[in-house]
């Protein structure tokens, strides 16, 4: 009986220390830009992000520097928090004319 539960305690120990070194295992890099994905059929883009914006929704991939500039001037829409076309550089982003005041 006492031999048992110092068995289980014994593997306890060492399947915990197996889960800290997976845990210390190198991770992929964070992606420099990330397109978020819409829902339905064919999942289309809706919004460019950072890598880092916490604003970022669940569903992304990520896409590389020239990519994220394309999808900008083809006229996705950006992020209002982690301000993508700024950090790309990409100056005219116009939605069409502006209304007159």
């Amino acid at each position: 009986m006492w031999l048992a539960r110092i068995d289980a305690k014994i593997e306890a120990v060492r399947q915990r220390h197996k889960e800290i070194e997976q845990g210390r295992a190198p991770r992929p890099p964070r992606p420099e830009w990330t397109v978020e994905l819409g829902i339905g059929a064919g999942r289309p883009p809706v919004q460019i992000h950072a890598g880092d914006c916490h604003a970022a929704g669940k569903r992304r991939r990520p896409v590389d520097r020239d990519e994220a500039r394309r999808l900008l001037a083809d006229g996705l829409r950006a992020c209002t928090h982690c301000r993508p076309e700024t950090r790309l550089n990409v100056i005219d982003l116009s939605r069409g004319p502006v209304p007159a005041p």
